[in-house]
């Protein structure tokens, strides 16, 4: 068995299922690492070019950015040309017995070629085909491209991130990309769950726009029921008081009193059981009205304290409280290492699965593919000869060494 951490010790709760990946960049690689975590076997199809996200570096590992490393492994690669007819010909052969086909061309891109879901559905009735785009098909924005960032504007949450020094703000992890691969993974095992009682597959339309849309609780709640457009408060809560960071002697950390009876144990641990009296603190409602008040009481309360220790004795407590960590510190972390949320084999690194099973844990198997790493072995697993693939490569249909 090999050596690392957070390894598969299963065959994984999605063993036997097939997933041909033509996604490149972000939320559709994301979405086949999480299936793929977990057993499928992902036939990552990249184009001549290459996956571009194997450029955004530095850093690198032999050439490939760690933006492609952190999202792509226990795949296997080929690259093909799939604008050639015979590269869409070799794409057919490969979902023959596939279960699903992962894609993130623009709409239409597909039917272009003639192997859009129309066309492929009479051919594999069984196929789930999952599209990952900016906008979808239809509506105004219809067909256009969107990158995380530009959605995180479009949808608003950019609009409630930061405080009123910095206005809207666009957050430290491409949290619409993330997000759309997580609904499409969920998604995908809906459909295949659907297909356990029908037979047949289907259809499935996602789009950063309505994943980045779905992000936006309480936000949106808030402004259905009260009218007022949202506004960046920074680390506050707009529900929540006391909810947001405080200094201490040796760190920042990070403070949340959900309910009446954990503010109550707040004040008590820090030795301030007159706040819980105050007429201007009791409840929740009380606190979000004098929430100035109390940030200048709670700010003084903590300014002594060593942050690791208040935040644990708080945490222990049951008043949630952590120190704000840097990323170095948090992969670093004992419980991290616990919960094997780093992972490594045979040079690589990454974020281990945090999706937990019991009988059949998933994990890493393998590690990031490099270009077209897989060739011979898939395409020899779909009838192709040596022959056969030393002529796709004289043909241009296939590729070994991207294409510039």
């Amino acid at each position: 068995m090999a050596e690392g951490k957070g390894l598969a010790r299963s065959a994984g709760a999605l063993a036997g299922i097939k997933v041909v990946d033509l996604t490149r960049v972000l939320g559709g690689p994301y979405c086949t690492m999480i299936l793929s975590d977990h057993g499928a076997d992902v036939i990552k199809i990249e184009p001549p070019q290459g996956d571009e996200v194997r450029d955004w570096g530095p850093p690198f590992d032999e050439g490939d950015a760690s933006y492609f490393i952190g999202v792509n492994r226990n795949k296997r690669a080929i690259a093909l040309d799939i604008g050639k007819p015979a590269g869409r010909e070799v794409l057919l052969r490969l979902l023959d017995g596939a279960d699903v086909l992962v894609e993130n061309f623009k709409p239409g891109g597909m039917e272009k070629w003639g192997i859009g879901y129309a066309d492929l559905e009479p051919r594999f009735p069984r196929l789930i085909h999952c599209r990952v785009s900016g906008f979808g098909a239809d509506g105004p924005l219809g067909g256009l491209p969107g990158y995380d960032a530009v959605l995180q504007a479009m949808t608003g949450l950019m609009s409630v991130n930061g405080d009123p020094s910095t206005g809207p703000l666009r957050m430290g992890c491409p949290t619409v990309d993330l997000a759309t691969g997580l609904y499409s993974a969920i998604a995908i095992l809906m459909a295949l769950q659907e297909r356990t009682r029908s037979g047949r597959g289907q259809f499935i339309d996602m789009t950063l726009h309505d994943c980045g849309m779905a992000l936006l609780h309480p936000q949106a709640a808030n402004f259905f029921l009260n009218g007022k457009r949202p506004m960046p408060l920074g680390n506050p809560h707009p529900n929540i008081s006391p909810y947001e960071k405080f200094a201490t002697r040796t760190c920042d950390i990070f403070l949340a009193c959900g309910n009446d009876a954990q503010f109550r144990k707040l004040a008590d641990l820090l030795g301030r059981p007159d706040l819980a009296s105050d007429p201007r603190f009791p409840t929740n409602a009380d606190r979000l009205v004098n929430r100035a008040a109390l940030t200048v009481e709670l700010t003084a309360a903590f300014a002594a304290h060593d942050g690791h220790v208040i935040a644990e004795t708080l945490l222990r407590a049951g008043v949630p409280a952590g120190p704000v960590l840097a990323v170095d510190e948090a992969t670093a972390a004992p419980h991290t290492a616990a919960r094997e949320m780093v992972t490594e084999l045979d040079g690589y690194r990454g974020l281990g699965t945090p999706i937990k099973l019991s009988r059949t844990p998933g994990g890493t198997r393998r590690r990031p593919p490099r270009f077209a790493e897989h060739t011979e072995e898939v395409l020899g697993e779909h009838g192709f000869t040596r022959a056969d693939v030393a002529a796709l490569l004289r043909e241009g249909v296939l590729h070994t060494v991207r294409r510039k």
